[in-house]
């Protein structure tokens, strides 16, 4: 990917949730809800403080992370689907 984020910037792409229930029903795409677990692709250097100095990401390329329901911008780079969002826009990092 040659996209790289600025200052608190997270690329995120996301996991796509299952396409039946698990009482064996499939869900049609027009029903399903977008995932709020994603994949970091892509980290920025970090905010800076009031003195000027970077302070470093808590996230990571390659972290799945959980993130809100309306968070991030939606764009398309080298024909996949991305979110980009501020780094306070993700909830937490699931181990």
């Amino acid at each position: 990917m040659k996209f790289r984020p600025l200052h608190d910037r997270v690329v995120v792409r996301r996991i796509e949730g299952e396409e039946k229930t698990k009482g064996g029903i499939i869900i049609p795409d027009t029903a399903k809800e977008k995932p709020q677990e994603g994949e970091v692709v892509a980290v920025g250097p970090g905010a800076r403080d009031e003195n000027g100095r970077v302070n470093a990401l808590d996230v990571k390329a390659g972290d799945r992370v959980l993130f809100g329901k309306w968070s991030g911008t939606e764009v398309k780079i080298d024909g996949q689907d991305l979110l980009i969002m501020k780094e306070s826009d993700i909830m937490g990092v699931v181990a």
